[in-house]
């Protein structure tokens, strides 16, 4: 007979061995002394597989715990028949009868803090033990002790199901028969000095209920996505990268039905054909990892490895990713290793002591998000981040992970005072553990999935960001070009009259363009927290901030590196972007509107069909000036040349004057033709045609060229123009 205090451990949850007191344990051979613990229960009998009563077990004390001795010689999984309080009778497999969960291998790896893809062995994962379909759950908590399993199948009730801890991977674990898919759940902890800490949502759910509940919920892991050449093509540096950023809760919302959401489905029904119509080549999401606060447009998760229930289940996310690719759509998450919030139920203080962020403030508190950030010394916080980049590229098949605030994690003084931040090992103040992860991450990235791309969002001059890092780079493949956007649009906020003293601040960009694969993004930061739309940022009356945002988009798509547009923009939504509206689709009723919408789609389809626009956007050899020093006009031209030696010229003049007559040096002799003009009337210019027809190059030297063409450029616009023969 168990001793009085063993019982009383397991009545109070405060066993930290489940396994030692309850289940099946030898007593003679062939005879089993079974206890199990069922507050509730009236009466307990042992089952064999084909119904025959083995025994009855004896209530030892009256809050549920029973004990008795069966002879189990030819009936190893037995199963317990309960008569409940109130008359209702079930018949359960007993937890502690099952096996070790988790394999000696995966047990090794997941200690040592290299285990791949620690989502296919940790959280809650449908299987089967012996024959008896369940789920095993599994978490990383090594400084409790004890932790259990609670959910609506055992009423959420601690002292009912305690789980098992693998000391050699500070994991606990546990099979529960009958816990199916959809099931909710959460993990009830006890530090090491023995309170109970607020139960905490799984760091591996693979779905979570609906804000604002904060359950996990039982989930089937995706299965691995085929590898894609096409795909791997369509990411590569040489091709053309035109991405629109989405916010799918305000991309568009069903008005008649209580301004809600659209669906996954609806999302694919809709989203797909805009973006094939605009002539996009990926779609960029912001973060769909669940998150608690949808005011955080999900840059604050908390279930990193759970499409956001916002929108339906995560296979209505998969359908998505796969009805994108099916139409030739790559797909880009936002991706949150920086940081992550203060939630109860969430990372923070997740078995009594700091975890997952690190302790001291000055290294483990952001002060700008008041969030927390990942102890990135931790092999196992690590090895969390580098597998759940892997579960999204591999389970998904999403094409890349644009990471956020990668600026944050490089350096340790980043938004902080003197005092306020930790020297690094040698007194400096990079992040050395921040950037040995970065680079374990696009290593493993690169080895285990190298059709999938990274992007960075880095607004410092750190060196080498998109370089591999056997070449001392990070190791992405992209990084965004934060010094274009800003001086780009402090450029065109100003009067045309003025510009003329501030050339500069375009020119500038050629300075450094090949230093890193540039993305020009123009994304949701430049039109939020009081900034104002993108068109409000252009100067003068209505038809002049449209024919500066028609001139702007060309300058754009003209200049080397990828491009990276945020929802509205592309028809010059006129407010801020606010998360909780839809855009205003409506404007599109207006012809300025349509006008510039109509701008981006042709932008889209001449850049897709140029090579000379995207093959060579990292190499000078893909880029010359023209002429770059007419600031009294305020013009810019520039040639773009292909791999093979094609090119095309871009021509911007940023006043609203027509300069007739206007005169070009061009790369050889020959006709030239116009492709696109933003002056055009059907994009609400004032069709000012820079070459009616074609014109033909005259062997009078301009701009340092033996040859050179005479155009009228038009006011606020860029002009694309291509040699014909």
């Amino acid at each position: 007979m168990l001793h009085a205090a063993e019982i009383d451990s397991v009545r109070h949850a405060t066993h930290g061995d489940p396994f030692a007191t309850l289940g099946p344990h030898e007593v003679a051979p062939g005879q089993q002394s079974i206890r199990c613990f069922l507050p509730g229960a009236e009466r307990v009998l042992v089952m064999a597989a084909d119904g025959q009563t083995l025994g009855e077990l004896t209530r030892i004390h009256e809050d549920g715990f029973y004990e008795g001795v069966v002879d189990l010689s030819a009936n190893s999984a037995y199963r317990l028949q309960v008569l409940w309080h109130g008359g209702q009778q079930d018949t359960i497999d007993d937890p502690y009868r099952f096996p070790l969960v988790l394999g000696e291998m995966d047990v090794w790896l997941l200690g040592e803090g290299t285990h791949l893809r620690p989502f296919e062995v940790l959280g809650a994962q449908v299987s089967t033990m012996l024959g008896v379909a369940g789920t095993r759950f599994a978490v990383w908590a090594p400084n409790a002790s004890r932790v259990s399993v609670v959910g609506d199948f055992n009423l959420w009730d601690g002292r009912r199901h305690p789980m098992r801890l693998r000391r050699e991977c500070g994991v606990w674990e546990l099979f529960l028969p009958g816990v199916h898919k959809d099931a909710r759940y959460k993990f009830e902890l006890r530090s090491r000095h023995g309170q109970v800490l607020p139960q905490h949502a799984d760091p591996y759910a693979l779905q979570c209920e609906l804000r604002p509940a904060t359950a996990s919920m039982v989930g089937e892991l995706p299965p691995m996505q085929a590898v894609s050449t096409s795909r791997q093509q369509a990411n590569a540096l040489g091709a053309p990268i035109s991405i629109y950023e989405v916010h799918l809760g305000s991309w568009r919302r069903v008005a008649e039905d209580g301004n809600r959401w659209l669906t996954w489905d609806e999302l694919a029904d809709t989203l797909i054909p805009y973006v094939q119509e605009m002539a996009f080549t990926h779609i960029e999401l912001m973060p769909v990892s669940e998150h608690p606060f949808d005011g955080s447009w999900g840059y604050q998760p908390i279930g990193l490895y759970a499409p956001t229930s916002r929108f339906g289940d995560p296979s209505g996310f998969g359908r998505l990713v796969q009805r994108c690719h099916d139409a030739g759509i790559g797909m880009i998450l936002d991706w949150v290793p920086a940081h992550f919030p203060t939630d109860s139920h969430g990372l923070a203080n997740f078995d009594g002591t700091h975890l997952y962020e690190y302790a001291d403030p000055r290294e483990g508190f952001h002060n700008d998000w008041n969030t927390l950030i990942y102890n990135l010394g931790r092999t196992e916080v690590r090895n969390f981040l580098v597998g759940n980049a892997l579960y999204w590229l591999e389970r998904f098949g999403v094409d890349g992970l644009r990471v956020d605030a990668v600026a944050s994690m490089l350096y340790k003084d980043y938004s902080r005072q003197a005092g306020e931040w930790i020297p690094n090992a040698y007194g400096g103040r990079e992040n050395l553990e921040a950037i040995a992860f970065l680079k374990r991450m696009n290593e493993v990235v690169g080895v285990e999935r190298a059709q999938a791309i990274t992007l960075a969002e880095e607004s410092t001059a750190y060196p080498a960001v998109s370089r591999p890092t056997f070449a001392g780079g990070l190791g992405f493949h992209y990084k965004w070009n934060m010094g274009w956007m800003h001086d780009t649009l402090t450029y065109m906020a100003r009067d045309p009259i003025y510009r003329q003293h501030h050339q500069g601040e375009l020119t500038f960009s050629m300075v450094y363009a090949f230093n890193e694969n540039f993305v020009l993004p123009i994304s949701h930061d430049e039109v939020v927290h009081g900034k104002g739309s993108l068109l409000n940022k252009m100067p003068g009356d209505r038809w002049q901030q449209m024919a500066n945002l028609r001139v702007f988009f060309g300058y754009m798509f003209g200049h080397p590196g990828k491009k990276l547009l945020f929802m509205g923009c592309e028809f010059a939504q006129e407010r801020e972007w606010n998360h909780d509206q839809s855009l205003d689709w409506h404007l599109l009723e207006q012809p300025a509107h349509a006008g510039i919408q109509r701008l981006v789609r042709d932008l889209n389809r001449v850049y897709r069909a140029t090579p000379a626009l995207y093959e060579q956007d990292f190499v000078p050899a893909g880029f010359e000036w023209i002429e770059h020093n007419d600031t009294q006009r305020s013009t810019l031209s520039f040639v773009r040349r292909s791999s093979d030696g094609r090119f095309i010229i871009v021509v911007c003049n940023f006043t609203p004057s027509v300069w007739y007559d206007y005169r070009i040096g061009v790369p050889q002799p020959g006709n030239y033709r116009e492709v696109l003009n933003t002056d055009s009337d059907c994009y609400g210019g004032s069709n000012v045609r820079a070459i009616d027809g074609q014109v033909g190059a005259a062997d009078l030297p301009w701009n340092g060229r033996p040859h050179s063409i005479s155009i009228n450029l038009p006011p606020l616009a860029s002009v694309f123009i291509e040699w014909t023969n």
